[in-house]
């Protein structure tokens, strides 16, 4: 073109069109979501769509220059928050702060999934001075949707203000199998509809702190005792029976909005026809979950550096597999070299299959959707942390005071033949127990007491050594209560029973391991591990109230 002006006033045109919006796309352009998460999907690179797919992890309290990296060259779609990222609290709010910054210089200004597991109770990422909550657990012994409900709100005011925007949580999985050591306390009840309707509850109550509730582990990790950390669980359970019971609160969560869920490394090969976990599974996810549930929202794995899912084929293999099955988000939590071959792997399978770039470009565009739903506008959780609010509000004041309430209205009294035990009455008592919080709050309810402490750890198996010690002090006692919190303390338990008529057990976590200890006269549960849940263990067991919990798993044992 010869023309000077011409060229002059079509460059112009050029820089002018994004101020009247008709140029290049922006997250908060002022369009609906499902129109507008399309528009930047059609407009992605294969790149920026794989990077929209992947959620990793990183090690640190300070963003490491490879996090920095991921962020800003290979625009990710979002981070996961560990335990040893958050050391600090005012460190990872700075930390979120500044991997937001970096992504709101990509090309569409996405923002970021920050994502943690925050449950409550025994899970919990994020420690500091964020609140110790009773757990699920203890909310289906209270059986009070307004405990779920504020426990999901309370959890998520404390995220919101560190900028967490997404939680991996509710368990949902319905506490079937008294062995499932890895969801035990995690779980509301054993009952599918209860741990329904606390699980809609407890959805709300996230919901309305603005935090991307992602319920887990699809589609039920609470039927099998083994560990998807370490290897493959198989549950031998026909599609019937899964659809009454471990598909009974996915179906009442999806009615009712829930925006995302996670599957989990979990095979049911009556469904299935094969030993693929559900995670890689397109008959459970695409078949099940989203055909006949009706669940359009976001889909994202369980860690997929997990054995139960990195033994097929490998990780980079298995997240490709994943995401053709229906999943829409990756979930990785450490290794650099491993987020690369999984991104080569996708971006080499796009340039060969038009099929496998569609399936990608859908996955890409319900991410983008879901967080225009959730990460912009006035309700929206916070980009940059505040550190005076960081400082100010964690923990919650209002949110301590619930769930020290919480913890008493959940105290389930289980065996009680002597209960209350007035300390004045108790003679000589010794505390027994593996974790100090018991010990300390123990000594202030029995003056005087002595104590008996032994490591948590192994988790599975007692040491010989220790109940020969036991025995042996306990001679000189009149009294000995007894903190009952896994396997090992169990095992210790079971080799007491000499002095049946002096022990009176107080259980943390689940009681479950008492349905094999009938002999225990007097046994109080609580479900947390925190100082609100032992104190009111303590205080139920010396009178101060009469305990009203009931015991959300079942203890016979016929």
């Amino acid at each position: 073109m010869s023309n000077p002006r011409a060229v002059f006033l079509i460059l112009l045109c050029f820089w002018l069109l994004p101020c009247f919006g008709l140029g290049a796309l922006d997250f908060y352009d002022d369009t609906p979501a499902k129109e507008l998460s399309k528009s930047i999907a059609d407009a992605m690179s294969d790149e920026e769509l794989v990077g929209q797919l992947m959620l990793i992890g990183y090690f640190g309290e300070d963003p490491s220059k490879e996090i920095i990296e991921w962020v800003d060259r290979y625009e990710i779609g979002g981070i996961k928050i560990f335990g040893w990222n958050a050391g600090n609290l005012l460190k990872l709010g700075n930390t979120v702060s500044t991997l937001q910054h970096l992504s709101e210089e990509n090309r569409f200004s996405i923002p970021l999934f920050v994502a943690t597991d925050q449950e409550g109770g025994w899970v919990r990422h994020v420690k500091g001075d964020t609140s110790v909550t009773p757990g699920n657990l203890a909310i289906g012994a209270s059986g009070i949707a307004w405990d779920a409900y504020k426990t999901g709100y309370y959890i998520g005011k404390e995220l919101r203000v560190l900028g967490i925007n997404m939680n991996f949580a509710p368990t949902v999985d319905v506490y079937t199998n008294p062995k499932a050591d890895v969801i035990g306390p995690r779980a509301f009840s054993s009952d599918p509809v209860k741990t329904a309707q606390l699980s809609v509850a407890y959805f709300h109550g996230m919901q309305e702190a603005g935090i991307v509730c992602t319920a887990k582990h699809y589609p039920g990790h609470g039927a099998t005792d083994k560990d998807s950390h370490g290897t493959l669980p198989i549950i031998d359970a026909d599609f019937q029976t899964i659809w009454d019971r471990e598909l009974v609160p996915y179906r009442f969560l999806v009615k009712e909005g829930l925006p995302a869920i996670m599957s989990g490394h979990i095979a049911y090969p009556k469904i299935t026809g094969t030993d693929e976990p559900a995670s890689l599974s397109k008959t459970l996810l695409t078949g099940l979950l989203r055909e006949k549930i009706g669940f359009q929202g976001l889909i994202i794995t369980d860690d997929m550096q997990m054995n139960g899912a990195a033994v097929y084929g490998g990780v980079p293999a298995a997240s490709l597999q994943a995401i053709l099955a229906g999943n829409d988000m990756i979930m990785v939590s450490r290794d650099t070299d491993t987020y690369r071959k999984i991104r080569q792997h996708i971006l080499s399978t796009m340039s060969q299959s038009p099929e496998t770039t569609a399936v990608v470009r859908e996955a890409a565009r319900r991410v983008i959707e879901t967080k225009l739903r959730y990460l912009r506008g006035k309700d929206a959780v916070p980009l940059h942390p505040d550190p005076r609010e960081i400082a100010e509000q964690i923990p919650d004041a209002d949110g301590s005071a619930f769930f020290l309430s919480q913890a008493h209205r959940s105290v389930s009294l289980i065996r009680g033949e002597t209960i209350p035990l007035q300390p004045q009455e108790a003679g000589k008592v010794l505390l027994v127990g593996q974790l100090n919080a018991f010990l300390s709050i123990g000594a202030t309810f029995f003056p005087g007491a002595d104590s008996f402490d032994y490591d948590y750890s192994p988790f599975f198996s007692a040491d010989p050594q220790v109940i020969k010690r036991l025995k042996q002090r306990m001679e000189n006692y009149d009294t000995v209560v007894f903190c009952l919190a896994n396997p090992n303390s169990a095992q210790v338990l079971e080799e007491l029973k000499g002095f049946a008529d002096r022990i009176y057990v107080i259980s943390v976590l689940t009681p479950i391991y008492l349905k094999d200890i009938p002999w225990v006269e007097n046994a109080l549960a609580v479900y947390g591990t925190g100082r609100q849940s032992i104190e009111a263990g303590f205080s139920a067991l010396t009178g101060a109230f009469q305990p009203t919990g009931t015991v959300p798993v079942s203890l016979n044992t016929q």
